[in-house]
C-alpha cells in the first residue's frame, strides 16, 4: 500500500458486520489504501470504541475512519484519536455530549424500521416484516441476505453516551440517504448541518455501501484527498 494514502477504517453499524463493506474495501485496496474494518461486538458503546481503536492500531496514520448507522455514534467517541484524519458519516448517529442514540431518534418522526423489530433477552432483531425498511433498495434476495445474517443488538446501546465528540474537532463529510427508513432523512441532514460536514446526498435506502457503492466510495475517496 501507498504510504502517501491515507489509510481507511470502517465501523459498522447495529444488526451488520464488518463485511457489510465488502463492496468497498477491495477498491481502496487496489487505490492504495491500507483498508480494516472493525468487528464490533454491538454490546456497549465502550466495547466497540476499543474495537474501532485496535483496528486502527492496524493501519498507518493518518486514517479517515468511516461509520455507517450506530457506527456513527462509535466514530464519533473513536474518532478523537491522534490517528484519525477526518471523519466520514454514512446515514449515521452523529452525537452531541450527553445525546443518546435514543434521544436523536426521538428527535424526529419515528423512522419506519423501528415499529418492526423484537426484542429477547435483552437483545435487538430486525424482524422479518422490517428488513425492507432497513434495506428495500436491494434485490428481494439480498434482502433475504441481510436478514438472515443480522447480528442482534445490545438494547443497552440505545442509552450510550459520549464524552467529546470528534466531530468538534476533526473535518468531517456527511452521506445523506434520502429514502432511509431507519435513521430519517431529517436527522441526517440536521447531523451534518451540526458538525459543518461535506454533505453529499444520494436517494437510497439505509445501506448505501451495498446499493450504490461507488456514491459511498466518491465521498470517501474526497476525504481522503482532503487530509
Amino acid at each position: 500500500m501507498s504510504p502517501s494514502k491515507p489509510s481507511v477504517v470502517f465501523a459498522h453499524g447495529l444488526w451488520a458486520d464488518g463485511s457489510c463493506y465488502s463492496k468497498l474495501i477491495p477498491v481502496l485496496q487496489r487505490e492504495g489504501h491500507e483498508v480494516v474494518s472493525a468487528q464490533n461486538s454491538l454490546d456497549s458503546l465502550e466495547g466497540d470504541v476499543d474495537a474501532v481503536r485496535r483496528a486502527l492500531a492496524r493501519v498507518s496514520a493518518p486514517a479517515v475512519l468511516v461509520g455507517h448507522s450506530w457506527g456513527g455514534f462509535v466514530i464519533t467517541e473513536a474518532g478523537n484519536d491522534d490517528r484519525v484524519a477526518g471523519l466520514v458519516y454514512i446515514a449515521a448517529l452523529a452525537p452531541d455530549v450527553g445525546e443518546t442514540p435514543q434521544d436523536l431518534i426521538g428527535r424526529f418522526d419515528p423512522p419506519p424500521l423501528f415499529a418492526h423489530l423484537d426484542e429477547e433477552d435483552g437483545r435487538i432483531w430486525i424482524a422479518r416484516d422490517g428488513i425492507s425498511d432497513f434495506c428495500g433498495d436491494l434485490s428481494e434476495e439480498d434482502q433475504h441476505l441481510v436478514w438472515a445474517t443480522q447480528i442482534s443488538a445490545n438494547a443497552p446501546v440505545l442509552g450510550a453516551t459520549v464524552d467529546t465528540p470528534a466531530w468538534k474537532s476533526k473535518p468531517s463529510w456527511y452521506l445523506v440517504t434520502a429514502q432511509d427508513h431507519a435513521v430519517v432523512p431529517a436527522h441526517q441532514r440536521f447531523a451534518a448541518d451540526r458538525m459543518g460536514a461535506t454533505v453529499v446526498e444520494t436517494d437510497s435506502a439505509h445501506v448505501p455501501m451495498l446499493s450504490q457503492p461507488e456514491v459511498v466510495l466518491d465521498v470517501i475517496r474526497s476525504a481522503a484527498a482532503a487530509v
